[in-house]
């Protein structure tokens, strides 16, 4: 792979961004499947992948895709700004266990924020996270996201989630 297809590089981690490719797709999928108990079809992801490209992300260590983030981009009412907005919708971040606390996932939030604002034009992004997720909710604080509401059995098990949200550019 030539180096120019990296988005961001971490020397010290040794972990590279780069954009989704179709050949991506069943490593994607294993890392929802074994990550998070919310999982998506194939053509879903790949609907993402071909209506917004630059915000599908994965992240590589030795050549081998090991988290991904996945937006896309709605029309709404903003949580950070008053009336109709463009805004970002963060829909799967996941990073395999044996490689977190490396900052990956924070790397590859930053990188899809970047990639909503500078390609897509959103004014803001959100998310949804199960209240108990702790380490998550931490995440997005530091990234600048506060909750805004909390959706009541938003998950198929019954548990809440808390939308976040922030407003765009970084």
């Amino acid at each position: 792979m030539c180096s120019q297809e990296y988005i961001r590089v971490n020397e010290r981690y040794g972990f590279k961004i780069r954009e989704f490719k179709p050949e991506d797709l069943e490593r994607v999928i294993y890392i929802n499947r074994v990550c998070l108990p919310e999982n998506y079809t194939p053509r879903f992801f790949m609907e993402h992948y071909e209506r917004w490209p630059k915000a599908f992300l994965v992240a590589e260590v030795d050549n081998e895709v090991v988290g991904y983030v996945m937006c896309r981009v709605e029309l709404g009412w903003g949580y950070c700004r008053p009336g109709l907005v463009r805004k970002g919708h963060i829909i799967s971040l996941a990073v395999l266990e044996g490689y977190r606390r490396r900052g990956i996932g924070r790397t590859l939030m930053e990188e899809a924020l970047k990639a909503l604002s500078k390609y897509y034009g959103a004014s803001e992004v959100y998310l949804e996270v199960r209240v108990s997720n702790y380490p998550a909710i931490s995440l997005y604080e530091k990234l600048g996201f506060s909750k805004k509401r909390v959706i009541k059995s938003y998950y198929l098990d019954g548990e809440d989630a808390y939308v976040m949200a922030r407003p765009l550019p970084l």
